[in-house]
């Protein structure tokens, strides 16, 4: 799962579930629990990979460049994580090897989010129930099957087992954030009564990613298409599919900085309203984990934190 990105103002702490454990990571630091075989928890604590010069970590910068880093930080971690609770000798991701993991990752993503939707809407335009892609009706379109696209990986995916045992720890990860962001005793039946749903987590940036990248959609390509346009039906339409490309890296930054008010200001109604897609999306997400994987949650929080004096 993505990073959750969660933060408050007192405390920093974020997470991912990985193949039986979670990573937390408390400033510039990252722990990764995981819970081996032999039913022993082992954890690393590893620094943060950062690639953002100071003058990136401007708002409406920041965005797109933390997104690589917990990427590669993410990735990272699941490796780890795979080699430790399959109990494999072999080593980790190579540099070359994970800059390949990377690229295929994102490729997918975006041929998934990004292509296929816009070539879904020429063919809606085909049967006479789109217009061209300077009209509103072809972003409906191309928003509603981004919107099904996303529904259905989520839904598919959670019917594999594998994939339950980590949305289960998804949901450990949650509950022990919350224990600790709101100064509970961090035991595991204390930390079972908190939710597993968390209005801060990657599975809310990802939907906030999603709209924002339609409203942009739909207001900039027209107006750049105003401004120049291929004459021919497949140069106009794989210009266009290039723009929307780069326009990803705008498309992440607002959401981002969507995700830092709504961590700012959490009491705001306004802010309530605009998480509440992204906690029905964490009912599919998330599932309530057993005392063993809140254990293993634990015990990563207490390793990311103990180098900043933070109460195991």
């Amino acid at each position: 799962m993505k990073s959750a990105l969660l933060m408050s103002a007192a405390k920093t702490v974020g997470g991912q579930a990985v193949i039986e454990g979670v990573m937390m990571r408390a400033k510039d630091k990252l722990a990764i629990a995981v819970r081996r075989p032999d039913g022993e928890i082992t954890v690393e604590l590893r620094p943060w990979f950062s690639m953002t010069p100071n003058f990136m970590k401007k708002p409406f910068l920041r965005g797109f460049p933390i997104f690589i880093e917990t990427m590669v930080n993410g990735v990272k971690a699941l490796n780890y994580s795979a080699t430790q609770a399959l109990d494999e000798e072999d080593g980790e991701l190579t540099s070359f090897h994970l800059i390949l993991t990377m690229v295929i990752a994102l490729g997918a993503a975006l041929g998934l989010f990004v292509v296929l939707p816009h070539f879904f809407s020429i063919v809606m335009g085909w049967f006479g129930l789109s217009g061209d892609v300077n009209t509103l009706s072809f972003y409906v379109w191309d928003g509603a099957f981004k919107i099904l696209m996303f529904l259905g990986y989520i839904l598919s995916i959670s019917f594999v087992p594998d994939i339950k045992r980590v949305f289960q720890y998804h949901g450990a990860e949650h509950k022990v954030i919350w224990a600790y962001e709101s100064g509970s005793e961090l035991t595991a039946c204390k930390v079972k009564e908190f939710s597993r749903l968390h209005p801060r987590c990657g599975t809310a940036f990802l939907l906030f990613v999603l709209v924002v990248s339609i409203l942009m959609f739909t207001i900039l390509v027209p107006l750049l298409l105003a401004i120049w346009s291929p004459q021919t039906f497949i140069y106009k339409h794989l210009y266009i599919v290039g723009i929307k490309l780069l326009l990803m890296a705008p498309v992440s930054a607002v959401a981002y900085e969507m995700i830092k008010a709504s961590s700012k200001h959490e009491n705001s109604k306004l802010c309530q309203i605009m998480c509440l897609p992204g906690l029905g999306m964490q009912l599919l997400t998330t599932r309530n984990p057993d005392q063993d994987q809140i254990e293993v949650a634990l015990a990563a929080l207490a390793k990311a934190v103990e180098e900043d004096g933070g109460e195991n």
